[in-house]
């Protein structure tokens, strides 16, 4: 049997990280970013006895995990222990220890059987044995910096929020993390509701009920068909935009037809709005580009009128590259990338505008809670890149080469129209409104960000 054991040091009293833990979406939040598990049912609450199936992947192969709570004392500890999984046997206790009365130390022990015995030992020990530093490296990071973000609103009352495109990208992270942060969210659904956080509507049919609207204090839609995830064909385009037409003018005048209506409506849009820039400097200021993808963007905010007429808070939320292993840019450029085969993007010359997933949940809670803000704001960081240091930073953390170009003719042929505006243009975005608004940065530096979502921090 192998015995580990981490400490985490949290500047918050006991009672609030024991409460961050006991949220639905703490499980997620202390996911690794880098690894894929689903959760399939979960228990309501640490009580022992309740029993959390996943779905999960190590390496190639997929598996599923079966956790039982069997201990709990409040805010104390709570244990469980492995009934299905990869391991013969695991043990885990989280215990909370009361350094002082702003200071809580989680300390989480760990027992271990490595299948297969000896050789299971020999030549998996080690392999093992890192995977479970990485893993509770990131726990830490993510648990301190949620609660830290949790903490600046602590004076100010927890909101009722509707929120739509859930399981997408951002949904799946924004969602966990409000959730902790002592929120009540939402799901819209365009599917029969599984749960009782869950409405169900049809905006391509215009079903809206503005019951759904009762107690909201927020609404955020993050919906709309993928603009990246197909070649652009006539009809691709067609969908792109009348999806978000739509979805945002049905919300935006079913709010605006109430007598109650929610404080705050955020909607999602991109810095495709800006269109192809060079070097040129872009803040919310900045004139509007042209092409297809300023023009679907344009009428994506624009479909917001109705709330913003009738006195809702409204923010748009210009977004640039969202880094996640688990999907969007970074994500197809992983498995290149893994092999030794990534590298430039056409010249290379053109600016990437980035920003981790953790700044960007941040940023949107933090607009939300300030009634201040409101308008258009980019969601990127302070300091965007060209391609080619994009892809030089995703080589030198993942330890490969990073100079297989992939030529400008080559991409037009694989990704057909969407190859220029996505891939071989840019923009060289500023955050200027959201860093006078008070927003922080947790990640400024491109290698900081990468390191924290692949779980490659360079040794201590």
């Amino acid at each position: 049997m192998v015995n580990y054991l981490h400490e985490t040091r949290i500047e918050a009293p006991r009672k609030v990280v024991w409460e961050w833990h006991t949220r639905d979406g703490a499980f997620d939040r202390l996911a690794p970013p880098w690894e894929t598990i689903e959760t399939i049912s979960a228990p309501p609450d640490l009580s022992p006895g309740g029993t959390r199936v996943m779905k999960m992947k190590m390496g190639p192969i997929k598996m599923k995990w079966v956790a039982e709570h069997t201990d709990m004392i409040e805010e104390e500890l709570f244990a469980d222990r492995m009934v299905r999984g990869p391991f013969k046997r695991w043990w885990h206790t989280h215990r909370f220890i009361k350094e002082n009365s702003d200071v809580t130390v989680i300390r989480d022990e760990v027992s271990y059987v490595i299948p297969v015995g000896f050789l299971g030992r020999l030549f998996g020990g080690r392999y093992v044995r890192k995977n479970i530093e990485n893993m509770f490296t990131s726990r830490a990071i993510s648990l301190k910096r949620d609660i830290m973000r949790h903490q600046s609103f602590s004076e100010f009352p927890r909101k009722r929020i509707l929120v739509s495109g859930a399981s997408g990208l951002i949904g799946s992270q924004l969602i966990p993390f409000l959730d902790t942060g002592g929120h009540e969210v939402i799901q819209l659904v365009r599917r029969k509701p599984l749960d009782e956080n869950q409405r169900y509507w049809d905006p391509e049919n215009g079903e809206l009920e503005p019951s759904l609207f009762d107690g909201i204090d927020a609404v955020i839609h993050l919906g709309g068909v993928g603009i990246g995830d197909k070649r652009w064909s006539k009809k691709r385009k067609q969908a792109i935009v009348d999806s978000r037409q739509k979805s945002v003018t049905l919300l935006s005048e079913t709010m605006a037809s109430l007598e109650q209506k929610p404080e705050v409506f955020i909607v999602a849009s991109a810095i495709g709005i800006y269109g192809d820039r060079g070097d040129e400097e872009i803040d919310e200021n900045s004139t509007y580009g042209s092409g297809f993808l300023t023009d679907t963007a344009k009428i994506w905010e624009s479909s917001a009128d109705a709330a913003r007429d009738a006195g809702i808070r409204t923010i748009h939320l210009r977004t640039g590259i969202v880094l996640s292993p688990k999907g969007g840019a970074l994500g197809r450029m992983l498995f290149p990338f893994k092999m030794g085969a990534g590298g430039p993007i056409g010249s290379g010359k053109q600016w990437m505008s980035w920003i981790s997933m953790d700044d960007h949940i941040a940023a949107v809670q933090h607009l939300m809670m300030t009634k201040d803000c409101e308008g258009m704001y980019n969601l990127t960081a302070p300091n965007p890149v060209r391609q080619k240091m994009f892809a030089k930073t995703l080589g030198r953390v993942l330890r490969r080469p990073a100079f297989a170009p992939l030529p400008g003719f080559v991409v037009r042929i694989l990704f057909g129209e969407l190859a220029r505006p996505l891939l071989l243009e840019g923009q060289k975005v500023l955050p200027r409104r959201l860093l006078d608004s008070g927003f922080e940065f947790e990640h400024s530096n491109l290698e900081d960000a990468f390191r924290d979502c692949l779980g490659k921090w360079k040794p201590q």
